[in-house]
């Protein structure tokens, strides 16, 4: 394989395995930039739309949820109409406000110092959310009052700061509202579809002239196999990420990015 091959499997088992997970993908990417020298503008739109691979991780790993939730629809099921208008209602503000400041946010996803202070902040505030918030009780995503998916969308807009995670912000947003750790889980990674979907789309309009003539420096290929690598790591991190926090927690998490974030800062600092 050829560097640039190379380069696309490693930066696609870095977002599978960070995506779903409370430490930010789109941080690690950039430190991985960083930290192996990779031409930051060249592998921007790659690193956006490999997150379609772990996209499909999802649908995969719960399909039987969403086609039960498509025979809802059909019949018109509360339930099914409930979870449909829950996941919309959570990511509308992350739509608008994501299309009204897309400039500023694009200026922040190159400076790597941000994302070491929001990896810190992260850590620190998944501790205190983990110290403080009351576990609820078992529910489903379509049994969830709307003033709650509203909450937890507009706590996803904290995510469009680099290396605060999208969904260590929703995870721990629906926490502190009081919904239970699988429930809050899932909608993080269901909520992921839209979001990311809506990201990747934007992108690729926005850049389909420089793909088509070959000018990224990373074409199709590439993106294709970023996108296999990032599917398959995925698919196994969700698995093991429920089971685990249903379990133990956030916590060990939160220490993670503290020490990343220091680690990382204090490496660009004296490079």
């Amino acid at each position: 394989m050829d560097s640039t091959t190379i380069t696309a499997v490693l930066l696609g088992i870095v977002e599978g395995l960070t995506e779903f997970l409370p430490v930010s993908s789109t941080g690690h990417l950039i430190l991985a930039t960083e930290l192996f020298g990779y031409d930051a503008a060249q592998w921007a739109l790659f690193n956006v739309v490999i997150q379609l691979g772990a996209i499909l991780a999802v649908v995969v790993q719960y399909w039987r949820t969403f086609w039960a939730v498509a025979m809802g629809l059909v019949r018109l099921e509360p339930l099914s109409l409930r979870f449909v208008r829950n996941l919309l209602a959570a990511f509308m503000p992350a739509a608008v406000i994501g299309l009204i400041f897309k400039h500023q946010i694009e200026g922040l996803l190159g400076s790597p110092l941000v994302v070491c202070g929001a990896l810190i902040v992260g850590g620190i505030g998944i501790l205190i959310v983990e110290r403080f918030a009351k576990g609820g009780e078992p529910s489903g995503i379509g049994q969830l009052p709307l003033r709650q998916a509203i909450g937890v969308g507009f706590v996803q807009c904290l995510a469009m700061i680099p290396g605060m995670s999208r969904s260590g912000a929703t995870i721990m947003g629906a926490l502190a509202m009081g919904i239970e750790r699988r429930t809050a889980a899932e909608f993080s990674f269901f909520l992921a579809i839209p979001t990311m979907l809506g990201a990747s789309t934007i992108e690729l309009l926005g850049q389909r002239h420089a793909l088509a003539a070959s000018t990224t420096g990373v074409g199709w290929n590439e993106i294709a196999i970023g996108a296999f690598v990032s599917f398959v790591v995925a698919l196994g991190v969700i698995k093991l990420f429920v089971a685990y926090v249903s379990r133990k927690g956030f916590t060990p998490f939160a220490w993670y990015r503290i020490l990343v974030g220091l680690a990382a800062g204090a490496w660009l600092l004296n490079a």
